[in-house]
């Protein structure tokens, strides 16, 4: 008799050995599982991507504008120059007691000459949304200039538009009689009044 119930405690103590161990095993199972599905909740927080919706809308439009072009300052200076000062020229040989006329202008500025241009814009908008529901709007605007050239004998030359006039800083006159203070007086009025500049600007001399 002590033999059974020897035997059986011996039995229940297996019975509750291998319940445990299933219990272990079970809990370690959940555990394991757990451990991943966190691993992968991480991993979809910290490498997800932004959801790029892009919205784009190119508009292009062609207008004719201008664009400075500077010719080289021998080239504009001299040709204004001697333009002016052959106008001025003619106008004070005319004046009563005036004789021969030499004009001299300086100028401190070069030439600009305004050409004539298609330009082109392109719009583009451009709306991201990322996974915290965020939403970010981006505009983006390239504009592009073609100045417009002209061909005459196989050589293209760009269209002008107008071309701006370099500021003049002086005048220096040498003319028959300038000793005359009249004289000299009419030749400082007609060239403040054609160049606008002030009479200290101005200088006269009596030409040899």
């Amino acid at each position: 008799m002590f033999r059974d119930q020897l035997k059986k405690l011996t039995d229940n103590h297996q019975e509750e050995g291998e319940k445990n161990n299933k219990k272990k095993i079970e809990n370690l199972v959940f555990f394991v599982v757990l451990l991943i599905i966190t691993i992968v909740i991480i991993n979809l927080i910290w490498n997800g991507k932004k959801q790029v919706v892009k919205q784009e809308n190119h508009n292009t439009t062609k207008q004719l504008a201008s664009e400075n072009l500077s010719l080289t300052k021998e080239e504009s200076n001299e040709s204004n120059a001697d333009n002016l000062a052959e106008q001025l020229e003619g106008i004070l040989s005319k004046i009563q007691g005036v004789g021969a006329v030499k004009v001299f202008i300086h100028y401190s500025e070069t030439s600009e000459v305004i050409a004539m241009y298609n330009e082109t814009t392109k719009s583009s908008n451009t709306e991201e949304n990322d996974t915290s529901g965020g939403t970010r709007k981006i505009q983006e605007t390239d504009t592009q200039k073609d100045i417009i050239y002209q061909e005459n004998s196989g050589e293209k030359t760009p269209i002008t538009q107008k071309i701006i006039q370099p500021k003049i800083e002086g005048a220096i006159v040498t003319a028959k009689g300038a000793n005359n203070v009249e004289t000299k007086s009419n030749i400082i009025q007609a060239v403040e009044a054609v160049t606008g500049l002030a009479t200290h600007k101005i200088q006269v001399f009596e030409m040899n």
